[in-house]
């Protein structure tokens, strides 16, 4: 990464709302037992038409953990698909299949259900840490450091108007577009884009905790990227996008809680779908996540 001293700097000092609005999150995620391999989950208070891809699958992830009974097990890779939009004035009830227990590995599928249907289905593998051969790919170099590039508020400042209640709130999570943001690109085209990332808070020291925080803040920019060739964003008023499958794979330890890169690209756009793919990156420069993503991409029409 690379610092101007004479650039802007945006701390990212959280402010009591946005601490408070990450501890929502962490609550959130917290399900309620309700029989063994069964959770309850809710959902967020905000004003949405469906609940937000990334927090059932972060909630779908949190209850396959907790049927891991081998201590230090962690998830290594998942793959979701998103069936029916989520309610957000129901809870979601979360299924566990227990698959296989094995020395090494644990795989768990876990159903989304609300209204007696399944709305979202998950499976996820558990690895217990190894030696190895160890090869990643190359973070991208000379970045600006995240604290150089403004906070939610700061950039969206002048749609302030605009965006309506949706600027005041609180954020659990604080994004820096490296490559320009979606209310300001302009009809700019690009088959990339790059943005930072963190919790608006601290976290506990527990790494489930932080596989769940990032597998939610995964959901929230990479889609996107999949329109950014033909000059649109989600601010685009004709274009209708939503999740239709999401994978990771969990490669190397990070914290959710400190700075991670984003590094986001356009693979195909066709048939009203589009797919990409992400790398996250430790500050420091470790692969931590790989991602994919596939979504609705509709033009023009509901």
């Amino acid at each position: 990464m690379t610092a101007d001293s004479e650039s802007p700097h945006y701390p990212a000092e959280p402010t009591p709302g946005n601490q408070a609005a990450l501890d929502n999150l962490v609550k959130l995620l917290d399900l309620e037992v309700i029989e063994v391999n069964i959770f309850r989950g809710a959902s967020t208070d905000e004003d949405r038409q469906r609940v937000f891809g990334g927090q059932v699958a972060g909630q779908a992830l949190v209850a396959a953990a907790r049927t891991i009974d081998e201590p230090g097990r962690m998830v290594h890779s998942l793959h979701a698909y998103f069936l029916r939009p989520g309610d957000p004035t129901t809870p979601i009830l979360y299924e566990v299949d227990r698959i296989r227990d094995g020395r090494s590995f644990t795989t768990r599928r876990v159903v989304a259900i609300q209204h007696g249907r399944a709305i979202f289905n998950l499976q996820a593998s558990f690895h217990n840490e190894e030696p190895g051969l160890d090869h990643q790919l190359l973070m991208p170099t000379g970045l600006p450091e995240p604290e150089s590039l403004p906070d939610f508020k700061t950039r969206n400042a002048p749609y302030a108007d605009q965006l309506g209640d949706y600027y005041e709130q609180p954020r659990p999570i604080d994004l820096r577009y490296v490559t320009g943001d979606p209310m300001s690109r302009n009809g700019e085209k690009s088959t990339s884009q790059q943005v930072w990332l963190r919790t608006n808070g601290q976290l506990p020291d527990d790494p489930v905790l932080h596989a769940c925080i990032v597998t939610y803040a995964s959901d929230m920019t990479l889609l996107d990227t999949t329109i950014l060739p033909f000059g649109m964003s989600w601010a685009s008023g004709d274009v209708q996008m939503a999740s239709l499958d999401h994978a990771m794979w969990f490669h190397r330890p990070f914290r959710a809680d400190d700075w991670l890169l984003y590094d986001q690209t356009a693979l195909s756009t066709s048939s009203a779908r589009g797919l990409a793919g992400g790398a996250i990156f430790t500050s420091d420069g470790r692969l931590a996540i790989s991602v994919v993503q596939e979504g609705l991409t509709r033009v023009g029409r509901a």
